[in-house]
């Protein structure tokens, strides 16, 4: 197979099917031909992580069907160049194989036969997607024959040799978030981590233990395995059970534990409708980071000023320098949750 692209862009953009001038990430659909320019890295796909949000959506309206939810991915991914879901607008992450590194990129530190996990967000990965293999509705993974283009711009982390490569794949899916949190935590600060239950909130509740933070999780259901894992670690220094969606319930709730209300909240959620419990948590010139997808930033800036919280609002970038580091060796650093994460993720 041949193509050529007319001037191949660092960022992507002379992958850009519709619309014109659109970045990779924001166009709606792109060119997923799988063949590599000379800034590009080509690879052999194995494993997609979809994001939580996404998947939770995608599995919601297929009823949890595994060769429906197949076939919806499927139907995204041909009709997009890549897996950018309409509804959450969020995508994933994938592990794979280096097959071709572009002859402008032969300096950067991958070659053929690597395996990586890519550090981009699918949302604008060229995606050529041959068939799906298998669905584990437990974890959003989806096992293809696939290639996948990772831009000059891309960001990938070689799979570590001592953790599973299922398990790193977990962790650096949600890498932005414990690192961003060793960023934001403050030694005797008040953090509360709004689905401290999942695999971010989990890890975002031992960075900011690390800190030196009092942590609140707030969890649906305190009788799940990783909600008492939370309690029995050490992970948080209070766990309360409520609906993040209820914003007055929430913010009681807290109140409760931390009269003075969070210095830091953390939104790890995967469902919308939590922003403004999550401000109302926050003391005024407290932060809020939003690392949810299923949040709505119109809904958190409206909600705010609604309320006449004057919050630091951070939305949830999944990059910052260092992150897949950080977030494995928080993984290491933390044999309870290295534990869990290995009795889920590890050989699914």
């Amino acid at each position: 197979m041949s193509v050529t692209f007319e001037r191949p862009h660092a960022l992507g953009t002379h992958r850009v099917v519709e619309p014109a001038g659109a970045m990779p990430q924001s166009a709606w659909k792109i060119d997923c031909t799988p063949v590599a320019c000379e800034n590009e890295i080509l690879c052999d796909v194995e494993t997609l992580n979809i994001d939580s949000a996404s998947f939770k959506q995608i599995a919601d309206a297929e009823g949890g069907d595994p060769a429906k939810i197949a076939s919806h991915v499927e139907g995204i991914v041909r009709e997009r160049g890549k897996q950018h879901n309409p509804v959450t607008g969020s995508g994933g992450m994938f592990i794979g194989t280096v097959r071709e590194v572009g002859r402008a990129l032969r300096g950067v530190d991958v070659t053929p036969g690597d395996r990586i996990a890519s550090l981009v967000s699918l949302t604008l990965t060229p995606l050529c997607l041959e068939s799906i293999e298998r669905v584990d509705v437990a974890t959003g993974r989806i096992w293809v024959t696939a290639q996948a283009i990772l831009f000059q711009s891309g960001l990938w982390a070689k799979l570590p040799t001592d953790i599973d490569e299922n398990v790193a794949l977990a962790v650096l899916d949600v890498a932005g978030a414990p690192a961003q949190v060793r960023r934001l935590a403050k030694a005797g600060s008040t953090v509360v981590v709004i689905g401290a239950d999942g695999k971010s909130g989990m890890l975002s509740c031992a960075q900011a233990k690390a800190r030196g933070a009092r942590v609140v999780g707030v969890v649906p259901d305190r009788a799940t395995p990783s909600a008492r894992l939370l309690v029995e670690a050490g992970l948080v220094d209070a766990l309360l059970q409520a609906d993040a969606r209820d914003a007055l319930g929430l913010s009681a709730a807290v109140a409760d534990v931390a009269p003075t209300l969070a210095d830091l909240v953390v939104n790890c959620v995967n469902v919308p409708g939590t922003e403004l419990g999550s401000i109302l948590c926050t003391k005024d010139e407290g932060t809020v980071y939003f690392f949810s997808m299923s949040t709505s930033f119109t809904a958190a800036a409206l909600g705010a000023e609604g309320v006449g919280k004057d919050v630091t609002m951070i939305v949830g970038n999944g990059y910052c320098k260092g992150h897949a580091d950080v977030a494995l060796q928080t993984l290491r650093d933390n044999p309870a949750i290295h534990a869990y994460f290995n009795a889920k993720y590890q050989g699914a």
